[in-house]
């Protein structure tokens, strides 16, 4: 018999639902409906509360925001013949799904930006692109410094006069390994509440919603910071209209907008994170640049170690050369990766901890697919998804590299989870293929 799984939506819920009745032999609209009605009746229920055909036909339509729960469940029972068992587990799942859907809808707006860095460091570039303003959406790297810039700029907007309206804030929660991402519903309906506009007044769909929305910011320069956000369809009807400002963060490139990827500091920037981390302790030159580059000058990492060097006066530089990436990782960049990690398909994860094995910094499609022992062509999709999430980098004419400390925590999670088996024979497959390993 067909179990619901673990279903995180409502549509995953009613999708399975579909299967369970292909399952059950596929019984008409008609068929399942009469069967309630001969439970219902059985049970003593009032013929007025007997739901019509076309109500048991909606229960399998995705899109519904406010399932009949007992209407439902009742469909699971006609379709398996009364199985309480199986009643059960659906109606579990049924339970956990509407407790997901509750928690998109708690939600934090703000109507002012958090604190700006009083140190802030570097992006002295971008500072200088997003001078004017506009929708500025960054993407980047777990760590890399996207909402600090976001918050950053926004203040610089804001202290220039570029912002004469509103402003409001929100974590969209893309990422988050407590909560699923927010509803854009939930959303509206705050920010229209911040606008100023009585509850009884808010529209209750979406589209209604984001019209109203316009209207209230229209003929206004306001300053809409989205946070955190976990793709386009999401940040879509929270876009404000022309002549406002939204400044987007998303771990994924949002390709329906013009997205700029925000790479590690330069490497004086960089130098000047790690000094003002390790203060009081006084940084001299020695390997401290090996120490930044390992660490992919990546701002995150750089604090990390940086407050280690501070709380460990007896370490020498040269005590970190051989172990800075694990200690960043183990300060906790390992968890913000995992994150990023957790929401990639599991062909691209596997392949994420097989490219580790590739002896060369930079690496083909072609490479790839004899690790992965499959296709070119499906490789290639494989990679493009580790690309949109920041974990790899195209080097452009097909070529590929790794971050570093991306690298060292695929490297962990390869001898976690992939067999040595399996990892021994794809190491084999490439170092047979010298015509094209040599040049990779």
């Amino acid at each position: 018999m067909f179990t619901p799984g673990r279903p995180r939506t409502l549509d995953d819920y009613v999708a399975a639902l579909r299967t369970l009745k292909v399952d059950a032999g596929n019984p008409s609209i008609t068929d399942i409906t009469k069967r309630i009605h001969t439970s219902w009746q059985l049970a003593g229920r009032p013929r007025s509360e007997w739901p019509a055909r076309s109500t048991v036909g909606n229960c399998f339509q995705t899109g519904r925001r406010r399932p009949n729960i007992d209407l439902m469940l009742a469909i699971v029972d006609a379709l398996v013949d009364g199985n309480v068992a199986a009643v059960g587990e659906w109606r579990q799942a049924l339970r956990r799904v509407l407790g997901e859907t509750d928690a998109t809808s708690c939600i934090s707006v703000c109507d002012e930006l958090p604190s700006d860095l009083p140190d802030f460091i570097g992006r002295a570039d971008l500072m200088d692109r997003f001078a004017a303003g506009g929708v500025v959406a960054l993407n980047g790297l777990a760590g890399i410094g996207k909402t600090s810039l976001a918050v950053h700029l926004g203040h610089r907007l804001i202290s220039r006069g570029m912002v004469d309206g509103p402003v409001l804030f929100v974590n969209l929660r893309g990422i988050d390994p407590a909560r699923p991402p927010v509803d854009p519903v939930a959303v509206l309906e705050s920010f229209l509440r911040l606008l100023g506009l009585p509850g009884d007044q808010i529209p209750p769909d979406l589209d209604a919603r984001s019209r109203m929305y316009h209207r209230m910011l229209a003929g206004t320069r306001a300053l809409i910071v989205l946070d955190n956000a976990a793709d386009a369809t999401q940040i879509a009807p929270l876009l404000p209209p022309k002549g406002s400002h939204a400044l987007i963060t998303s771990r994924r490139t949002l390709h329906s907008l013009p997205s700029t990827t925000v790479q590690p500091l330069n490497t004086a920037d960089a130098l000047e994170l790690l000094r003002r981390n390790a203060v009081p302790r006084r940084i001299g030159s020695g390997p401290v640049t090996r120490i930044v580059e390992l660490l992919g000058r990546h701002p995150q990492a750089l604090t990390i170690i940086g407050h280690h060097l501070r709380e460990h006066p007896c370490w020498t530089l040269a005590d970190y050369v051989e172990t800075v990436a694990t200690l960043a990782l183990e300060g906790g960049l390992r968890s913000s990766l995992t994150l990023s990690d957790r929401l990639l398909p599991p062909e691209s994860r596997r392949l994420l901890r097989l490219l580790t094995l590739h002896p060369g910094d930079t690496f083909d499609v072609r490479a790839a697919a004899v690790l992965a022992n499959q296709a070119t062509r499906s490789t290639q999709k494989l990679l493009d998804v580790l690309v949109d999430a920041h974990l790899l980098e195209h080097l452009g004419r097909g070529r590929y590299s790794m971050p570093r400390l991306v690298s060292t925590y695929a490297a962990e999670r390869l001898s976690i989870d992939e067999p040595v088996s399996r990892s021994r024979r794809a190491l084999e497959r490439l170092l047979g293929q010298r015509d094209f390993l040599l040049v990779s």
